[in-house]
């Protein structure tokens, strides 16, 4: 069976969202998103409008990294996790599988987001000498 080169969705508002496959894994990423070359998103991942993910990052299968989001070179989003709009995932940072980064939070460098956790709007996740988890 082919799969489908892309993927397009009507919002409410009537604006046409075109999704192409990334060439390296072949997740779903929006006409209007920026994914670098070098970066993997995985099958059945979509990266949203205005969404950057830059250099080495990898967004695991059914990830979804939400309209304006960032996620910065080297970090890791696992399956099915959501980092949701305007929220930054700093480099080297891990995202564990089903763990949800709302709108606006920041992760910095090297801090984790353990599988399963939430990490609430507008919240900020530091890289901690005890572990380094979601406060």
């Amino acid at each position: 069976m082919r799969r489908r080169k892309y993927e397009e969705f009507e919002e409410d508002n009537g604006t046409m969202l075109r999704y192409a496959r990334h060439v390296n894994g072949g997740g779903f990423v929006e006409s209007h998103a920026h994914v670098d070359p070098t970066a993997y998103v995985g099958e059945h991942a979509y990266v949203d409008r205005g969404a950057v993910v830059g250099e080495g990052a990898h967004i695991a299968s059914g990830a979804w990294i939400d309209r304006d989001a960032v996620v910065h070179s080297g970090a890791s989003v696992g399956t099915t996790a959501h980092v949701a709009a305007g929220a930054v995932v700093g480099r080297e940072a891990r995202i564990g599988p089903r763990a949800k980064v709302g709108a606006e939070a920041h992760v910095w460098d090297g801090a984790r987001v353990d599988s399963d956790e939430s990490v609430a709007q507008g919240a900020v996740v530091r890289a901690g000498i005890r572990g380094r988890h979601a406060a």
